[in-house]
């Protein structure tokens, strides 16, 4: 009777994984994939910057892009008469949405 129980003791290696392998589904579906599609939104708003457009910075300093430098990387930003800055294109948080006249 002492052999028969030693059989049962070994259980498939897979089946011990299992519950592993779920949580780390479970994990990918909740945690990972939307944090991919909002890096993805990221990347196309920062893409389709203009001239002319009111911006918020990550600093959350608003401003109108008047222009860009170094390949488009560097946006200049009037944020104020006669007050312009120059920030990075990853500086830039959200784009706000233009008001109708």
């Amino acid at each position: 009777m002492a052999g028969g129980g030693g059989a049962q003791g070994s259980a498939n290696p897979f089946l011990s994984f299992l519950p592993l392998l779920l949580i780390l589904l479970i994990m990918y579906f909740l945690i990972m994939r939307p944090q991919a599609k909002k890096q993805k939104e990221r990347e196309r708003m920062l893409a389709s910057l203009k001239k002319g457009d009111k911006v918020v910075t990550i600093g959350g300093i608003h401003g109108k892009i008047m222009g860009f430098k170094n390949n488009d990387q560097v946006l200049v930003l009037k944020i104020d008469d006669n007050v312009k800055i120059e920030v990075d294109r990853t500086a830039i948080a959200s784009v706000l949405k233009s008001e109708s006249k």
